[in-house]
């Protein structure tokens, strides 16, 4: 019977949990400009699944995966994702300051394909952060453990992830867009610094100072756009 070590399955849990919860987050980011996050959700599941499968079946081989490639690769992934939801956001915010109602816009062949590639790689580097800290823990003995961890943290994340899932989507359209092209930019500029081998400050919690300087420029960036292209006034 295998016995369970407390320290190992809580940091498997948590860097887990860590990991995961900004794939989640990114695949909201990315599905804002869809009726449905399912094409981001695809894309990131079966990132997570091919990391993982290749974790088991190769083990440490995993440590040895091109993570700058695939770090450049994601990043500009999400800048081409994130020029597309810019123009949305544009878009929303005319609409909203229009008093013209939204109409919704059918998602093309081409966006749910980008949509998938970014959810794609998202999970990709996500699970490969979470793999080097699980095959740590199994090298040293703490496998089961381990496994353990990453799998309650996941079942956690899910089920967070339905509980919130419908009042993230009634958030008011431009605020989602805006939030969401923001947070696209952001891991862009992250991951392209982390693949040039930048050293941010205070690691990952670097990402909120960028975030919050991405919503500046780009709630900047739309207010430019809305000056160079005055509101039509809405016929009465």
């Amino acid at each position: 019977m295998f016995e369970l070590y407390g320290p190992a399955l809580i940091v498997a849990f948590v860097i887990t949990l860590l990991e995961m919860t900004e794939v989640v987050a990114l695949v909201f980011a990315l599905g804002a400009d869809h009726t449905t996050i399912a094409h981001g959700a695809a894309g990131a599941v079966s990132g997570t699944t091919t990391v993982a499968l290749l974790a088991l079946a190769f083990g440490t081989v995993i440590l040895a995966f091109p993570r700058d490639d695939l770090l450049w690769a994601s990043a500009l992934v999400l800048v081409g994702f994130g020029g597309f939801l810019f123009r949305s956001t544009l878009r929303s915010y005319r609409r909203s300051r229009s008093g013209v109602p939204p109409t919704p816009r059918p998602s093309g062949t081409g966006r749910s394909a980008l949509q998938f590639a970014g959810g794609f790689s998202v999970g990709a580097i996500e699970a490969t952060e979470t793999v080097v800290v699980l095959i740590a823990l199994a090298a040293a003995g703490y496998g089961v453990s381990a496994v353990v961890g990453a799998l309650s943290a996941g079942a956690v994340l899910v089920a967070a992830t339905a509980l919130v899932h419908d009042r993230i989507r009634r958030i008011k359209v431009p605020w989602l867009k805006l939030g969401a092209t923001s947070m696209l930019f952001t891991f862009a500029v992250f991951w392209a610094g982390e693949a040039a081998h930048v050293s941010w400050p205070g690691s990952d919690l670097f990402l909120i100072p960028l975030f919050l300087g991405g919503l500046v420029l780009v709630r900047g960036g739309v207010e430019l756009g809305l000056r160079r292209r005055p509101i039509a006034p809405v016929p009465t």
